[in-house]
């Protein structure tokens, strides 16, 4: 492949989204979607990036930092307009200019590929289009071509005849084209249509005024090209990306009863005889060794999971939560910042928080890490093989050794030496007949409150 470089349009207001965050921002399995864009286009290597910015120019700029040129288009006036907007920062640049769309973030690396390959084709088309053909063509522009993919116009559906209508081959938007030809091209783009807009597409009809021809390549993928501008186009396209998600996983060998009901980040990694029982949402940063068992309605995030390790059913692993090989958290335990090690086990009702437990302890169930003073965190440290006992609470910093007991209902401010049981309670005292008494004077109180 030439050398290429991407310019990225996402200078709409987004209106239809209705959110203070720019439309390109918004997330897609905990991802923004312009940053789906940018990783797939990525994969290709371009030499650079550069992103048209309009309304919400400042969110933009923020989430990109360095990884992107930003040029400004103000005000709008269409595709092309936008286009010519990055002509400054490519500049000097002679190479192939590909054109993507921000709020359009599944387009595959092997697509953007398809149509670099294309414009260096023997026939050395002027501009490659990326086309498709949906169920329903509703009103997408139409690329009108010859069975060979030569492009003889490009028409916007509102400016298009009925007989221009019934072509099935829709305009995604995406196109390619070699810098220098680009330019030229949108130098000459009128603004003679039915929007009073200078439309990218009309640089395949100028190109066919100068006697050259552009060509289509086709994506059989529609959701490919699918645009997002409401929040149910979002969430058509979270469902599409999961659906893809769940297929992608069982296909590497992992367990799903239900997988309708499992949701995945962008960047959930998972091992091979994964077993991921229904309801279970994964957020960002989450790897799973073979042989896991997740089990119905937990929650993990920033987790990680070794071979044979087993959650829930109902806990919550939050950022920095790891279970070495074997390790057990039962329901309702939530871990964070904490490392369960080899074999350990809380099997319920626990929290773990800025915690280290040894190999084969047991935590018992109410146990908590009290890891917070309302200004500092804390950390706890459990030795291998500990015991400790239900409803305990750890008051951090404290150190539990090697093969102690904790007593159940007992609040450990000092560490605890390895081998020793440590029992912090109340004496308990003992009234006989109190209960009695006491039952029976209620009852007289009550009986006298009625008359």
């Amino acid at each position: 492949m030439r050398e290429f470089a991407t310019v990225i349009l996402a200078a709409g207001k987004g209106t239809r989204m209705k959110s203070d965050l720019h439309k390109v921002l918004h997330p897609i399995a905990g991802r923004p979607m312009l940053d789906h864009l940018m990783a797939s286009c990525g994969t290709l290597k371009p030499v650079k990036t550069v992103v048209v910015v309009g309304a919400g120019r400042e969110q933009l700029e923020n989430a990109l930092g360095d990884r992107a040129q930003t040029c400004l288009q103000e005000p709008q006036e269409g595709t092309g307009h936008a286009v010519q907007q990055a002509q400054d920062s490519l500049a000097g640049f002679d190479g192939d200019v590909l054109i993507l769309y921000g709020d359009v973030p599944f387009v595959r690396p092997e697509t953007m590929q398809m149509m670099l390959e294309r414009l260096h084709a023997d026939d050395a088309p002027a501009v490659v289009v990326l086309g498709f053909e949906p169920d329903d063509a509703l009103q997408y522009g139409r690329v009108i071509a010859d069975a060979d993919g030569r492009i003889s116009k490009m028409v916007e559906f509102k400016d298009a005849n009925e007989e221009e209508r019934a072509c099935r081959m829709c305009n995604s938007g995406l196109m390619a084209a070699r810098s220098k030809d680009l330019f030229d091209l949108l130098d000459r783009v009128g603004n003679d249509n039915a929007q009073g807009e200078y439309y990218l597409v009309d640089i395949v009809n100028v190109a066919n005024e100068d006697g050259r021809h552009s060509a289509v390549v086709k994506t059989d993928d529609p959701n490919e090209v699918a645009g997002i501008n409401s929040r149910k186009e979002l969430a058509d396209a979270e469902r599409t990306w999961q659906e893809y998600r769940r297929d992608e996983a069982m296909a590497a060998g992992v367990s799903m009863k239900a997988p309708e009901s499992v949701y995945f980040s962008w960047d959930t990694k998972l091992g091979r005889d994964v077993t991921i029982e229904p309801h279970v949402v994964f957020g960002p940063g989450v790897t799973v060794g073979d042989h896991a068992l997740i089990r119905s309605f937990s929650h993990l995030e920033g987790a990680t999971l070794g071979e044979h390790t087993s959650v829930g059913p109902y806990a919550r692993l939050r950022p920095g939560a790891v279970l070495e090989e074997g390790a057990f958290i039962g329901n309702f335990v939530e871990m964070k910042k904490a490392t369960l090690g080899k074999g350990a086990k809380a099997s319920h009702l626990t929290y773990l928080g800025d915690a280290e437990v040894g190999a084969g302890a047991n935590i018992g169930a109410g146990t908590i890490t009290c890891n917070y003073d309302g200004y500092f965190k804390h950390k706890t440290v459990i030795g291998e093989r500990a015991f400790i006992g239900s409803n305990s609470a750890l008051v951090a910093p404290v150190n539990i050794g090697a093969d102690s007991i904790v007593a159940a209902g007992s609040t450990v401010s000092r560490d605890v030496a390895a081998g020793e049981m440590r029992m912090v309670r109340a004496e308990q005292l003992v009234k006989p007949g109190w209960a009695d008494r006491f039952h029976d004077t209620m009852k007289k109180k009550k009986a006298a409150e009625k008359k």
